[in-house]
């Protein structure tokens, strides 16, 4: 047997911690905010499973194939543990809420599993998982979670645009808002449904979220007086406004202004296990973007599940989105994901007038025909969908528009599918996330009836002609733009020896010959070839011709 990996150096009585993120950008967001609890707690963040002492895996329950994937790379992990056993092998994110204490009984090697609203009382879950660290992370004996970006990989993008102490530690007043009139909370634990004028009684149900997610904590002796966790409880008002994200540097910062999710898509487990939705203060959400500017941060991204439901207050998304895109230094605004229901003409408005907010918009759309859009409970017809296509594009002239599609939901007809192939070649999004229905196990669609879910064979073909005819509109859309200066946020080196990669305002991916020092530089590039899902360009030096 090979002899285990040498650890990096550290200082003697501190344990070390690493955190690795597969999901969406709000599971990127939450593994921020873990590395800030921990680095807060008197953790020392590393870049490398090997030179930790807690390993968490921060997750998605998107899709099954994410969770197969998760489980096998928490089994690849559970190495570290067999050459030092007293390494905390940890779960958390949407995955570990849904699995709950099943994964404790699955992999008896996991110690730890902490739900999307428990990461507040991280450190302290450790301690009780390994007691006789008890002086880590005690009182006065961390470091504060500001200071320099944390290591650790970026996240895999595996999610739809698609994601704590007790209770919480939102600020009733100043922090969570109420739930929107028109969509129902979700229950908390053992709240009851709020009876009135909710959609779920209007469509005759009543929503359970122990159906399709763990909703109770459970404690699991361990050996040495430790105990193996699985932290669960849904924080009605947990935001984590006062923790600090320990984010990973650079011009770019990701700021989540909403968590959770009162929309009920009957094929979507995100209601589950992220709890329904809480919008921060926006007092608190433009202070962080301040601070994010006075650190050199020039473009953030506004983060929700729905995040154009945004409402707090007196504040709608419309209000805040302006009031981010005027905050001095900030350059760059973006937001994701929206709901194409919460697409308003005030919202489109700021879109077009705000120099700052970009020309892009992720509008998903899920199916091109009207039953299937009412089987999934997505709120908008085929007609009101394009409505709101053209309402952004008379406005915002050349505005990139990506999207979501789920082929072979339960009951998808040829016709319905060739109708979705239909619409994807009338609006030619510049990009799009492509999936084929992934059943979660207690979410309504499951229980549709099983002589309607499409097979297998028919479900890959579908997928797999989507994403050609979707790489062909993709392809022929870049071809139209070569030759044309954009202006690109350098982010950080390309695959390609030599160059480094960024975006444009529109969002297109660019690599181009630089060096790592322009990092976080706007830079003129002109697009010279593409592949269809990126170009190559090059620099535009003063005084060059831009046409």
């Amino acid at each position: 047997m090979a002899p285990p990996t040498r650890r990096a150096e550290t200082r003697p009585g501190v344990r070390r911690a690493y955190v690795e993120t597969y999901g969406c950008q709000m599971n990127i967001s939450d593994g921020e905010i873990m590395q800030g609890v921990l680095a807060a707690g008197g953790f020392e963040l590393v870049d490398r499973a090997e030179d930790a002492d807690v390993i968490l895996v921060n997750t998605c329950a998107i899709r099954e194939h994410a969770e197969r994937r998760v489980l096998g790379r928490v089994g690849q992990l559970n190495r570290h543990k067999k050459d030092r056993p007293d390494v905390v092998l940890g779960v958390t994110g949407c995955m570990a809420q849904r699995m709950g204490a099943e994964l404790l009984e699955r992999a008896p090697y996991v110690d730890l599993v902490l739900g999307p609203d428990a990461y507040r009382g991280l450190a302290s879950a450790i301690r009780r998982v390994r007691p006789a660290w008890k002086d880590v992370g005690s009182a006065g004996s961390g470091r504060t979670g500001t200071g320099g970006p944390a290591p650790g990989p970026a996240g895999v993008a595996e999610g739809d645009q698609a994601g704590d102490a007790g209770d919480g530690g939102g600020d009733p007043a100043g922090g969570a808002s109420a739930p929107r009139a028109g969509r129902m909370a979700l229950p908390v634990l053992d709240r009851p449904a709020t009876s009135g004028a909710g959609w779920s009684e209007r469509m005759g149900t009543r929503f359970r979220p122990e159906l399709a997610a763990a909703t109770e904590s459970a404690v699991v002796a361990g050996g040495d007086g430790a105990e193996r966790l699985a932290l669960l409880d849904f924080g009605p008002h947990e935001d984590y406004e006062g923790l600090e994200a320990r984010r990973q540097g650079g011009a770019t910062a990701w700021v989540p202004v909403q968590r959770g999710c009162n929309y009920r898509c009957t094929y979507c487990i995100v209601p589950y296990v992220r709890g329904p939705e809480k919008n921060r203060s926006a007092d608190r959400i433009l202070a962080e973007v301040r601070r994010l500017a006075g650190d050199g941060v020039s473009e953030v991204t506004l983060l929700g599940q729905t995040v154009n439901s945004y409402r707090n207050g007196d504040w709608d998304f419309p209000r805040l989105l302006r009031a981010v895109a005027r905050v001095d230094g900030i350059r760059r605004v973006r937001f994701t994901s929206p709901h194409p229901s919460d697409v308003t003409e005030d919202l489109v408005d700021v879109i077009a007038t705000e120099p700052a907010v970009c020309e892009q918009l992720h509008l998903p759309l899920q199916a091109g025909h009207d039953r299937t859009l009412k089987r999934m409970l997505r709120r908008y017809t085929v007609e009101e969908y394009l409505g709101k296509v053209a309402l952004v594009r008379g406005a915002v002239p050349g505005v990139a528009l990506s999207t979501d599609v789920i082929v072979a939901f339960p009951g998808e007809s040829e016709a319905e599918y060739r109708a979705t192939v239909d619409l994807l070649r009338e609006v030619r999004f510049d990009d799009a996330f492509l999936y084929r229905y992934s059943p979660r196990e207690g979410t309504p669609a499951t229980r549709m009836d099983p002589t309607t879910f499409v097979a297998d064979e028919v479900a890959a073909a579908r997928l797999a002609d989507l994403i050609d005819i979707q790489r062909s509109i993709q392809a022929d859309i870049a071809r139209g733009e070569l030759g044309r200066v954009e202006e690109v946020l350098v982010e950080r080196p390309a695959r390609s020896d030599g160059d480094m990669l960024g975006r444009t305002r529109r969002a297109k991916v660019v690599a181009f010959p630089a060096p790592p020092e322009r990092a976080g530089d706007y830079v003129p590039v002109r697009l010279l070839s593409t592949t269809g899902a990126t170009f190559r360009g090059e620099e535009v030096r003063a005084g060059a011709s831009q046409s």
